[in-house]
């Protein structure tokens, strides 16, 4: 009775920082004052009740693993990655070779408007699946969104457009597949095995297609009747060599093809980059300054992400502890068939956005610890891909995104406007995509 008592009352929470999210609240200080409340409600469980959890460990060392351990694990497991992610980010933009593959897209497609809009997508969706981070977002958004709304398209249209192309590409983003794996494995030690190279990449590039098929359909719907147009100042500027042009694939090619570590693959590119462009010339003083700035640069981008991400290690932690007893409430309602999974995950997609219980960079580690506590034998291959789509397809049309609350602000158009073309995109998204995962590895449950 106990443990279904405080299983109520942290789904009440649950329920409160779904609306915190909401309200745009700051993310960071919620997870932390979440994961505590949870904490706190579990040392009364445990003391009234024992459960497995807890057992044989002293009240410093539950402590230790949330604040230090849940930290300092991600960080080992993840945030070198989103640093060196967000230095390779730095470089395309700072080399103008991402610059340049968009000026070239405007320049084949001329002046015809869906075909401009189409393979802006496309190259936007290329570019970030090796970019990260909203100063990367911001550096390619102020080239693209002009051109898109110079050309005739409506705000709220080029705005969803280029935000649902980043989300395609994220879904093939090393760094963010790393993340959500670190997630996993804090539940379920099986998930280190699972690889972004040998395992990941066939059904992420799947899910990439479909989100971006969906967005310029969309896109394409939705457009008005084009306008004759004329883009001032792009062609002026200074283009990238061709040659320098493959860096922007350079590091999956590297990881999918040849095994090489993701982090070693961002600084091959990144000198790759660089070289090519001839940027890399100067004394070694030089040379060394000018990569450090990158790297700093980089960083700066990616810090309120890494705090946020800092405090989620922290949350997901006392989520561990707080298992028992959501399990105690909802481990009825975990359907057991890889069908039902599938047809659950489809249809509670939405409720990946605003943060929302099937978020994993939200409170969705919560439903994540019942599912594997339930499940404890299911495929990491079959479980993985089903929360990376109700992550992914929501969140990175997410209005509590950061660059798209951004991107809002930048192009002036109203959430409602926004919210009424990627709530159903992302839903779409996640419903062809479930259907992918139950086709491609229903038969491992």
């Amino acid at each position: 009775m106990v443990n279904i008592i405080i299983g109520i009352l942290m789904i009440i929470s649950f329920v409160g920082m779904v609306i915190y999210c909401v309200k745009g609240l700051n993310l960071m200080v919620g997870f932390v004052l979440m994961g505590t409340f949870w904490l706190a409600l579990a040392f009364v469980g445990n003391s009234i009740s024992p459960t497995a959890t807890m057992e044989g460990k002293s009240l410093i060392d539950v402590l230790t693993f949330v604040y230090a351990d849940g930290p300092a694990g991600y960080a080992k497991a993840i945030l070198v990655n989103i640093y060196f992610g967000a230095f390779f980010g730095r470089v395309l933009t700072e080399t103008g070779i991402a610059a340049t593959l968009i000026r070239k897209v405007v320049e084949l497609s001329g002046d015809k408007t869906r075909l401009t809009t189409s393979l802006l997508c496309i190259v936007t969706s290329i570019i970030f699946m090796s970019m990260t981070g909203i100063g990367p977002v911001i550096s390619v958004a102020v080239i693209v969104l002009p051109i898109l709304l110079s050309i005739g398209i409506p705000s709220p249209v080029a705005m969803f457009s280029f935000m649902g192309s980043i989300a395609a590409g994220m879904f093939v983003n090393e760094v963010q597949f790393n993340q959500y794996r670190a997630i996993y494995e804090g539940f379920n030690k099986a998930a280190a095995d699972y690889t972004f190279s040998g395992d990941y990449f066939k059904v992420g590039i799947i899910f990439m297609i479909i989100e971006l098929a969906i967005v310029l359909v969309v896109a394409n719907v939705s457009l008005s009747k084009k306008r004759s147009w004329a883009v001032s100042g792009q062609h002026s500027q200074e283009n990238a060599p061709a040659i320098s042009w493959l860096a922007i694939v350079m590091p999956v090619v590297l990881s999918v093809a040849f095994k090489v570590p993701i982090i070693l693959g961002f600084i091959i590119s990144g000198l790759y980059a660089l070289v090519t462009t001839g940027k890399l010339k100067g004394s070694y003083s030089k040379i060394c300054g000018m990569i450090a700035k990158l790297f700093a640069d980089g960083a700066a981008d990616v810090a309120p992400m890494i705090g946020f991400l800092l405090a989620l290690s922290m949350f997901s932690n006392a989520a561990t502890f707080a298992a028992p007893y959501f399990t105690a409430i909802l481990s009825g309602a975990v359907p057991r068939t890889a069908l039902v999974l599938c047809i659950v995950f489809a249809v509670l997609t939405p409720l990946g956005f605003f943060r929302g219980p099937m978020n994993l960079v939200g409170s969705g580690t919560a439903i994540l610890a019942v599912v594997v506590a339930t499940l404890p034998n299911a495929p990491v291959a079959f479980l993985y891909p089903l929360f990376a789509i109700t992550t992914l397809a929501p969140q990175c049309l997410d209005i509590t995104q950061s660059w798209v609350a951004w991107g809002l602000g930048y192009t002036k158009v109203s959430t409602k406007d926004y919210m009424k073309m990627s709530i159903p995109t992302g839903w779409a998204v996640g419903i062809l995509s479930c259907v992918v995962v139950y086709v491609l590895y229903g038969h491992l449950m």
